[in-house]
């Protein structure tokens, strides 16, 4: 195995793999800032499907089948690439399948026959999104110095939000309230699904030209997903010897299934329950993101003194308290604040779980192991989306359904109560 990469003594080098990392994030989140979670989730729910709770279930079902099919196969598709390497390769085909499937939904008319065409093309870009991160978080511990790793996890974070706050901006502004294109059809609003695409596949260019990547020997491709399916056996077999990260997993597998349905139902929540114009919902969204991305800058430097467990420990409980609240009030005001103190503790939740499994990971197992962190995010993601969907239809309530995002938030805190420190 070979490293291949710009003299690592030359600053400007790693500076720009950093900078090319960070932007890809930038990019990238694009994807479920605008589609998943406010602009076409929201869409969907008012405009496509039959009514605001059928549509809520709809998309809490696919995105749930879709998450089932990426936990069964990051692992595989990890410890694959840890026998072949060219992470780049794996990733930019994610990448293009991503941009493909998201531009497709622009085809989604404002009507119940485009339901299906919705739900198809959502789950595809949706799985190659989620197969992209397996590759991207396994280049942190090449990129960062060890003593850098939160910051960096940080401030990937940040760019991210930012990013994505960015995309969001254009999207409102320029498509949806900027009268630049016609709104015959909704063309305004679908015509946001191809902006996301062109900022995805942009923005990805950097680290392709400026990070480096793993090169080992040739293999035939069978040869390869043999030995990858008898390592991920084996190590899957042998997790447990890994005590510190099997505990870890566990405890995120549970807190970050309450976080990914928190995204996925957060503009559908604003619109059903609170009644949120579009102008209101993306309003909600930048605030959103705003101290999110603050959020991840800033405990970013703290996570690099304290270590991430503590990181994400406070945060977990300022979202439990946060998120309660919001399934309580009925005052808009309310619901800004509490959203604005709830989205400060998003960003470092997710920062702080990357460096903690970049500083544990056993080096030779990079990719294996963050493959499974992404199938540890993604084994038991249909459960919340299910769930919220089960409690939405049975109570006619989405607060009700909302509650379990909360609830699994909790559960998955004293968890990670068993977990050492990185340090």
């Amino acid at each position: 195995m070979r490293e291949q990469v710009r003299d690592p003594s030359d600053k400007k080098s790693r500076f720009l793999a950093i900078l090319a990392w960070c932007i890809f994030d930038w990019g990238q989140a694009a994807f479920p800032t605008v589609i998943i979670t406010f602009v076409f989730g929201t869409y969907f729910v008012r405009s496509v499907a039959t009514s605001s709770v059928h549509g809520t279930a709809l998309w809490g079902w696919t995105i749930g089948l879709s998450s089932v099919l990426v936990a069964a196969f990051s692992p595989l598709l990890g410890s694959i690439a840890d026998h072949t390497g060219y992470r780049k390769r794996w990733l930019l085909t994610f990448v293009v399948c991503n941009v493909l499937a998201t531009s497709m939904l622009y085809f989604t008319h404002p009507r119940a026959t485009s339901i299906l065409w919705a739900l198809v093309f959502l789950g595809l870009a949706n799985i190659a999104y989620e197969f992209m991160q397996v590759f991207y978080n396994a280049m942190l511990p090449s990129i960062a110095p060890k003593n850098k790793i939160g910051r960096i996890s940080g401030w990937g974070w940040a760019f991210g939000y930012f990013g994505g706050l960015a995309c969001l901006s254009i999207a409102l502004f320029a498509f949806i309230q900027g009268g630049w294109i016609s709104t015959v059809g909704q063309i305004n609003v679908r015509s946001s699904t191809l902006l996301v695409a062109a900022w995805v596949l942009a923005f990805s260019m950097p680290l392709f030209l400026f990070t480096n990547d793993l090169i080992k020997e040739k293999l035939h491709p069978s040869t390869a997903i043999k030995l990858g399916f008898n390592e991920l056996t084996k190590t899957l077999r042998e997790l447990k010897s890994y005590k510190n990260i099997f505990t870890f997993l566990i405890a995120r597998l549970i807190y970050i299934d309450g976080l990914n349905t928190l995204f996925i139902f957060a503009g559908i929540y604003a619109a059903g329950t609170f009644k949120m114009s579009y102008f209101e919902i993306l309003m909600f969204a930048m605030l959103i993101n705003v101290f999110a991305g603050i959020g991840a800058a800033y405990f970013a430097w703290i996570d690099d003194k304290l270590g991430p467990k503590i990181i994400i420990a406070i945060s977990l409980v300022a979202m439990i308290i946060s998120g309660t609240g919001l399934l309580l009030i009925e005052s808009k005001s309310l619901f800004w604040v509490l959203s604005a103190i709830l989205g400060l503790f998003v960003g470092p939740t997710q920062s702080a779980s990357r460096s903690y499994m970049a500083r544990i990971v056993p080096k030779h197992l990079t990719n294996q192991m963050f493959g499974i962190y992404q199938f540890s995010g993604r084994v038991t993601s249909f459960i919340g989306p299910v769930l919220v969907a089960l409690l939405t239809q049975t109570f006619n309530s989405q607060r009700v359904g909302m509650s379990v995002i909360f609830v699994l938030m909790f559960i998955g805190f004293l968890v990670l109560l068993r977990v050492p420190s990185a340090k």
